[in-house]
């Protein structure tokens, strides 16, 4: 399938032919979801932590006698059943990640590809040449474009200039190729791949 390919001048500079089987794949919810709930679960620091009986700090002397006071049986006041004792079952430090098959996380990227296709919200430039270096000028350049919150996807290596020259944009975001995910692809309103991402794209997803 063919597909426009602009400049940031919001000008069409020709097409490129793109891989239907990537960029046109059923829209799955339900493995995005999967997908989204994994990065998130890994991203998770799983430093939580409390303390049990053995760490808390304080007497280890019996409060009271075992028989005759009337009292339920206590052996100690660090027990959780007192103020400032430990805690039962408490959050331990851990790591939240856990295995999601590779087919099913390239088939959650094709198909999170394909919705913003859907829904007309990619957009393939040709480079990351922006022909500026000053961020006023690039802010007024998405306005033309109708860019406000975005996902930039370069290749390899990210274009410096407009990588420094987009840094302070709220809402925008630019990332080598590698980095490219289901997650930041979701949470943008507009995908923005040059075509050195989209050689890269279709060429790990075959």
């Amino acid at each position: 399938m063919k597909y426009e390919v602009k400049n940031f001048d919001n000008k069409k500079v020709g097409e490129i032919q793109i891989n239907p089987e990537i960029f046109s794949a059923p829209l799955r919810q339900d493995i995005l979801a999967r997908m989204v709930h994994w990065q998130l679960a890994k991203r998770r620091a799983g430093t939580h932590s409390t303390k049990g009986i053995s760490q808390i700090s304080g007497t280890t002397r019996k409060p009271w006698k075992q028989k005759g006071t009337g009292r339920a049986r206590a052996g100690s006041l660090r027990s959780p059943q007192f103020r400032g004792g430990a805690t039962i079952f408490g959050p331990l430090p851990r790591d939240h990640g856990y295995k999601l098959p590779k087919k099913v996380r390239q088939i959650a990227l094709k198909t999170a590809l394909s919705s913003k296709i859907a829904s007309g919200e990619l957009l393939i430039v040709e480079d990351l040449n922006a022909g500026t270096t000053k961020t006023k000028e690039l802010i007024q350049k998405f306005k033309a474009m109708g860019l406000r919150s975005a996902l930039i996807i370069d290749g390899a290596e990210v274009n410096k200039d407009f990588a420094r020259t987009a840094a302070n944009l709220p809402g925008v975001d630019v990332l080598p190729q590698q980095g490219i995910n289901v997650y930041d692809i979701l949470r943008h309103e507009h995908l923005v791949l040059t075509k050195a991402a989209i050689d890269n794209l279709e060429s790990r997803l075959k």
